[in-house]
């Protein structure tokens, strides 16, 4: 491939991950609730509600009002710090991770359909790259908020 023609493929990743969210299949409300429950999940300590505004790229109070609708609908609790008794964190329910494991088999679900005429080996090697490049993304914004850029 051409370098122009290389740079015009990468110029096309911006609006294609712009289409990838418009294109969800799901609400809004599960998509946003489902990416609460990920980031609790996928936390490597505690987390609390300010750890979850930054990691979500948010303010804190609409964090904080995505995590009280989490809490009423009972997928998530809040507890105290085992590091910190004065600190308050979250942490999946039973009914937060079940909602979590159904959301992401409909994600899979979705992306078979939408994969089902590609080769096997582009369906794998597709995904591979994909969750990789969303491992290195959450690394590279963790570095940018600790200005270790």
């Amino acid at each position: 491939m051409s370098s122009s023609a290389e740079d015009a493929l990468l110029d096309q990743i911006g609006p294609a991950l712009s289409r990838l969210r418009r294109r969800t299949p799901a609400t809004s409300r599960d998509v946003s609730r489902n990416l609460v429950l990920n980031v609790v999940a996928d936390a490597p300590g505690e987390m609390t509600v300010g750890g979850l505004a930054a990691e979500m790229g948010v303010a804190q109070p609409v964090a904080s009002r995505t995590v009280a609708a989490c809490i009423a609908e009972g997928l998530l609790r809040r507890a105290a710090s085992q590091a910190d008794g004065r600190r308050t964190v979250l942490e999946l329910t039973d009914r937060g991770e079940a909602e979590r494991i159904r959301f992401a088999t409909d994600q899979r679900a979705a992306f078979e359909d939408i994969t089902a005429a590609w080769a096997p080996e582009e369906r794998t090697q597709f995904a591979r790259l994909l969750v990789r490049y969303a491992t290195d993304a959450g690394a590279w914004s963790r570095r940018r908020a600790s200005g270790g850029e």
